[in-house]
């Protein structure tokens, strides 16, 4: 039903958890897909781009690098980001609050921003295009008390999602965001106690898969919905209600 062929998207993060999700739905719904990862794994194949978007103009570099492959990019996914501590108090095993709050928002904020950037160009000569952002739950109702600069991130990514929707919906460039919630991934808790009190915390009764996301990513690269541009979309199990 959501048909892809023909459009060729970037999509970061794509080597693991949901941008792997992502990936792999879009090309099996027949897009041509290009993924980035931030580092080379044996789990990866030949097509992934590989850039550490924690260093400065890392997504530029990575959109243009993209661009040269392939010719032409009709759509991005920024899925790629970080879940790091940034804790108030120091205990000498966790990331500091400095590097937290560094890495956090150069991976979650300024590469997004950057990709962002050099899309919007490429699609203003060339008729358009689409962009997905990966936001979170915590960019809306806030995070635990050592993850501030996460919740943060996901709140500028929110932000710059809803400006660029506002000022170039008319040019055909269209901007929404994800928000979800816990997703089975590597950054939802994996020891017992923890995992019992966010599955508590979830009216559904347990936290999203991968492939949900994936799902309504596809639905909006679909193009069937243009009015929802600007929107970001609640995929949490109720845990949080706007």
């Amino acid at each position: 039903m959501y048909d892809l062929t023909g459009k060729t998207i970037l999509v970061t993060g794509a080597s693991r958890g949901i941008g792997a999700a992502i990936y792999k739905l879009c090309r099996q719904s027949g897009a041509n897909v290009i993924p980035h990862a931030s580092q080379e794994s044996p789990h990866t194949d030949d097509n992934f781009i590989y850039q550490d978007l924690s260093q400065p103009g890392a997504g530029t570099v990575l959109f243009e690098t993209a661009l040269k492959r392939h010719g032409f990019i009709h759509a991005v996914v920024n899925n790629a980001g970080v879940y790091l501590p940034s804790p108030l108090i120091e205990t000498g095993q966790t990331t500091s609050w400095e590097a937290g709050w560094e890495t956090t928002l150069a991976v979650n904020v300024k590469a997004p921003a950057d990709i962002c950037r050099a899309a919007i160009t490429h699609f203003r000569e060339n008729g358009g295009g689409q962009i997905i952002n990966i936001a979170s739950r915590a960019g809306h109702r806030g995070d635990g008390i050592d993850h501030a600069a996460y919740a943060a991130s996901k709140g500028a990514i929110l932000a710059m999602t809803k400006t660029w929707a506002r000022a170039l919906s008319g040019e055909n460039i269209q901007f929404y965001a994800i928000s979800p919630g816990w997703v089975e991934t590597r950054m939802a808790p994996q020891d017992i106690e923890n995992r019992k009190k966010a599955v508590a915390d979830i009216p559904l009764g347990r936290v999203a898969q991968p492939e949900e996301i994936a799902q309504m990513t596809r639905f909006l690269l679909s193009g069937v919905c243009p009015s929802a541009v600007g929107a970001s979309f609640d995929i949490n199990g109720a845990s949080y209600v706007r």
